[in-house]
């Protein structure tokens, strides 16, 4: 896919930091994503000129200021002279650029880069406006600074990646351009028509102290689970469908018990997908043998209703996240420069984790679903593994390894990373939350999701083909016809990994709830 940035859509910052949130979460995507283009509203101009000539009007100062006239960190109170602090806003973007490992994607950094941006148009950091309209003019420009996978300990800010994008704009360091090319930052702001920023007082500490990292991928995170989780309750709607299950369990006086938002979510778009189902039809009443569904089937809305709960809360949390102004010091509405906390990743750390949690459930119960289309001792009749000839072919058989070794992978990754914490800087920052490593984690965690569900649906579309001439239901068939639409029904083995890309596809796209929601109505 080319990385070329064509979106004409326009997000503007501005000052709001009181009211709400100066970001929609939709426009994060679309900047980190689609290339929205980003300006900067008239009152955030006026911000930023306001708290900058309050800055200017300490610089001056005898008294040492944090940040301003002072080292930073474990230096905080070493004072520095006026002479030397061009020199020590540089050397502060340069030893702090001190990331390793794989690059991070694209879609992170500008959403990292616009996350800055946002705090910086709040006038709370004391930058100047040329400094603020950079940042701006990068993105527009589709010049991405290379960020490094290892650095950031989720406090202090996410230093060592928003270093590496300070130094970009200070023309140093690497970036990859509108076509993605590698270049160094220098000649790519040259050939964008873009100067180098020389940063002033202050500016250093403005540009890296943010959680700005951790916060764009939770946003991105967020983004897609919302269709994951609706993907997943398709998924659910075939494997019930087709492994001939009820649907009486999801009946909404039976929710309405047990009063979890979620669950009762998750059960409406199962009943809307199951409704009118010839397959369901066939087997319901006094001469269905089954007493009860395996919990992989009949508990569906309760796993998939708790994920959706836990997911509102972690939008709860980015909600009063992209209404916060984060730096460290921070000039105040009265004009007081103050030393804080606020760039400490707890926060964004917590439900980041949280999140991974309800992935890897998610999976797991996906995983339990599709390995009961391939055990005929509990699938009702359909043949082994599903294949064409059992013994002369396997069938879907390794696809389920597949998912049982994302689903290990996912337990693994379960694992909270903000329950630990490394000191640095010499014991000044002395409990740092690894939201950042918490991020990186559950970006993982929310491919592998997609993976796995999209094995089930491969899995349940072939058990709809063999349950032949009962017919299923309008939506579940809708998906049926999306899936033939990339992948051919039963038949002799082939090469499955081409199979699963294809419906990975599907489901990354958004296309199997599109096809569904054709013929039920938008999902929740």
């Amino acid at each position: 896919m080319s990385s070329t940035l064509t979106s004409e859509r326009v997000v503007t910052l501005g000052a709001r930091t009181a009211t709400g949130a100066a970001l929609d979460p939709d426009d994060v995507v679309r900047v980190a994503r689609d290339g929205a283009r980003v300006e900067l509203s008239p009152d955030a101009a006026s911000a930023i000129a306001d708290s900058r000539r309050t800055i200017e009007s300490l610089a001056d100062d005898t008294e040492p200021h944090y940040g301003i006239s002072t080292g930073f960190g474990a230096l905080a109170s070493t004072f520095i002279d006026p002479e030397q602090r061009a020199q020590l806003q540089q050397s502060l973007i340069r030893s702090h650029a001190a990331g390793s490992g794989a690059e991070v994607e694209r879609e992170v950094v500008r959403a990292l880069m616009l996350l800055r941006l946002k705090t910086l148009a709040t006038g709370r950091t004391g930058v100047r406006l040329e400094t603020a309209q950079a940042y701006a003019d990068m993105l527009n420009a589709g010049i991405t600074p290379v960020v490094r996978e290892y650095g950031s300990l989720g406090c202090s800010g996410d230093l060592a990646p928003l270093s590496h994008c300070a130094l970009a704009v200070m023309g140093e360091g690497q970036v990859r351009d509108a076509e993605g090319q590698l270049r160094n930052a220098a000649d790519a702001l040259a050939a964008a028509g873009l100067r180098p920023v020389a940063l002033a007082e202050k500016e250093g500490l403005a540009l890296i102290n943010g959680t700005d990292g951790m916060l764009g991928m939770l946003l991105l995170a967020l983004h897609d689970m919302r269709m994951l989780l609706r993907t997943a309750d398709i998924a659910a709607a075939l494997s019930v469908e087709s492994l001939l299950g009820t649907d009486r369990v999801f009946a909404d006086d039976l929710q309405q018990l047990r009063p979890q938002r979620g669950q009762a979510l998750s059960a409406a778009n199962l009943r809307a997908l199951l409704a009118g189902s010839p397959i369901v039809a066939s087997h319901r009443g006094p001469d269905d043998p089954s007493v009860q569904d395996a919990y992989s089937l009949r508990c569906t809305p309760q796993v998939h209703g708790a994920a959706r709960d836990t997911a509102a809360h972690a939008a709860s949390v980015a909600h009063a996240e992209l209404a916060s102004a984060i730096d460290n010091p921070v000039v105040t509405l009265d004009g007081r420069v103050e030393s804080n906390g606020n760039f400490h990743g707890a926060p964004v750390a917590y439900v980041l984790d949280f999140l991974a949690i309800a992935a890897a459930d998610v999976a797991s119960m996906s995983e339990r679903r599709t390995d009961r289309h391939l055990d005929p001792s509990r699938s009702k009749g359909l043949p082994a593994f599903l294949a064409h000839d059992a013994g002369v072919d396997s069938g879907l058989m390794i696809a389920q390894y597949t998912a049982a070794g994302i689903v290990s992978e996912l337990k693994r990754l379960a694992v909270p990373a903000s329950v630990d914490s490394i000191p640095s800087s010499a014991m000044q920052e002395d409990h740092v939350s690894m939201g950042w490593n918490a991020a990186r984690k559950l970006r993982r965690a929310v491919d592998g999701l997609t993976r796995v569900v999209a094995i089930e649906i491969m899995t349940a579309c072939r058990s709809l083909d063999l349950r032949a001439p009962l017919e299923p239901g309008r939506a579940t068939g809708a998906v049926l016809a999306c899936v033939r639409g990339m992948v051919d029904g039963p038949g002799p083995d082939r090469i499955v990994a081409n199979e699963i890309d294809a419906v990975v596809e599907l489901v990354r796209t958004g296309r199997i709830v599109t096809a569904a929601q054709d013929e039920t109505g938008e999902l929740r």
